[in-house]
């Protein structure tokens, strides 16, 4: 089934979508995804179905600079479109697969000859999320998109802080799954979201097929902190990029030291967040909720930015 994969590849000034941001066009015009708030993408469509007639691959130009003075962006800035041909979508089933996995790819468009190619892309820090990239090492009209897995999340505690959170990250679209000792919770939790991954805990551990990987943040809202110095001894262990438990000043200075006490080091200990939170003090299950999704997704842009 072929189709044009049109791709914002160059920005100047504000604009809505960031570089990297991408629509699928089928033949009979159809539409994936977007490239704006709608002040291009019709025309974008126009140009894909010459595209995908003559097999050449297009760059367009929108705003300062472009030929298509009818059409204004509104943000004021400019915007370069790659419009590129692929003979069949099926080419991009692998990055279908390795975002389900959770695994981190690099997709290099030819905007020579038309098409993609999909290779594994290792997370050394030297790519940003939704950005393009010119490849030195080829030519110039290839350019190379990282894709990096969304962030998941592993929710462990018990009350209706737990709960709330796990809701809101699923209906923010995140793959999420919630960890309890208490039966209430998760009930609470599925009438909320229920589609909602959950897990009925009896011991003051993950089960091993909880996965946890550099794109999995943990957050612990337990009211009783006797389970906490055990799970966090496990997460510690593990990639995660975010480790974070709810208490107050006080609750998260005694589990810093009952986790020094248990013999983990300095550097491990400064990845474990506490309180968690932008809202600091916030007392209502559902702000707690926001602030601390918010601090998640902060703290995990600045890292993808180093």
């Amino acid at each position: 089934m072929p189709c044009v994969l049109a791709m914002i590849g160059g920005i100047a000034g504000p604009s809505f979508r960031p570089i990297g941001a991408s629509m699928f066009v089928m033949q009979d015009g159809t539409c994936f995804g977007g490239l704006s708030s709608g002040c291009i993408d019709g025309d974008v469509v126009r140009h894909a179905a010459h595209v995908l007639k003559d097999s050449i691959p297009r760059k367009l130009r929108y705003g300062q600079g472009s030929p298509f003075m009818d059409i204004q962006l509104p943000c004021g800035g400019s915007l370069d479109i790659f419009l590129v041909p692929i003979a069949d979508i099926g080419q991009l089933q692998p990055v279908s697969d390795t975002i389900t996995e959770q695994r981190a790819v690099t997709l290099t468009v030819d905007m020579d000859q038309g098409g993609v190619s999909v290779t594994p892309h290792s997370l050394d820090g030297q790519s940003v999320d939704g950005q393009s990239a010119r490849d030195q090492n080829t030519q110039e009209q290839t350019t190379q998109l990282h894709i990096i897995p969304d962030v998941r999340f592993v929710v462990l505690g018990a009350g209706a802080e737990a709960s709330a959170f796990a809701a809101m990250a699923v209906s923010a679209g995140y793959d999420t799954v919630l960890l309890s000792p208490d039966t209430g919770t998760l009930a609470a939790a599925r009438r909320a979201i229920p589609n909602l991954s959950t897990l009925h805990i009896t011991q003051a551990a993950i089960p091993d097929e909880i996965a946890i990987d550099a794109h999995t943040a943990v957050t612990l809202f337990f009211h009783s902190h006797d389970w906490e110095a055990d799970i966090l001894l496990s997460v510690l262990n593990s990639q995660a990029f975010y480790i974070g438990a709810q208490g107050s000043f006080r609750t998260a200075t005694a589990r810093i030291e009952a986790l020094r006490a248990k013999g983990v080091d300095e550097a491990d200990l400064a990845r474990l967040k506490g309180p968690i939170g932008l809202i600091r003090s916030t007392r209502d299950p559902r702000t707690l909720a926001v602030s601390v999704l918010a601090e998640v997704l902060s703290f995990e842009n600045s890292q993808r930015q180093l």
